[in-house]
């Protein structure tokens, strides 16, 4: 038999307009979008070698933020394998509902999974536009994360391609090192759905 490498499906959440679907599209097609359309569900496909020439193929879903879809989304969460709540360092609103909204959804639909905590839209850092008294700091995000226990902390730029590989990267080398596969029954929302 062949062994293809490890598969996992990695779900992107976060509020709406906070650059989820930016950050895939550049990892997907090096196309940054030039104008904001929200996204209800979105999926594809990736599959990338680590350094040891191992292939890990990663199913990657966008989801919508937006309230509207709070009854839709969950269903994007069946066979997870790590979930990546991101938010935007622009706005402090986006950072207090990882905790207050994300991360409850995420532990009601999927406890026990793994998360990353990764903070959008880096490149305004050096921005004049905007106003730097209100940025989140990379120390305020690391505490965030430390606080609510995600796996990893990153910043990133889907505009500068700051750390979006690496981002992606890490979760395939998550995926290989616990050796889950998306069609496994181990993926999060059996008790919800069913498994076999």
């Amino acid at each position: 038999m062949v062994d293809n490498g490890a598969t996992g499906k990695v779900v992107v959440v976060g509020d709406g307009a906070c650059g989820k679907t930016c950050l895939l599209e550049v990892f997907k097609s090096d196309l940054f979008p030039e104008e904001y359309v929200p996204t209800v569900v979105d999926n594809f496909v990736k599959t990338l070698t680590l350094s040891d020439d191992k292939k890990v193929t990663l199913a990657l879903w966008d989801t919508a933020g937006q309230e509207d879809y709070d009854t839709i989304r969950p269903l994007s969460y069946k066979g997870s394998n790590l979930i990546i709540l991101c938010y935007t360092i622009e706005n402090k609103k986006n950072l207090e509902n990882i905790s207050t909204k994300w991360l409850v959804e995420i532990k009601n639909y999927c406890p026990g999974i793994e998360y990353y905590l990764v903070g959008l839209k880096k490149d305004l850092r050096d921005s004049e536009d905007v106003d730097h008294d209100m940025l989140i700091s990379t120390e305020e995000g690391q505490r965030v994360a430390d606080e609510i226990g995600a796996k990893k902390f990153f910043e990133c730029s889907a505009l500068t391609r700051t750390n979006v590989d690496e981002i992606f990267m890490s979760a395939a080398k998550y995926i290989d090192e616990t050796n889950i596969s998306s069609v496994d029954e181990k993926g999060c929302c059996g008790c919800l759905f069913g498994t076999k």
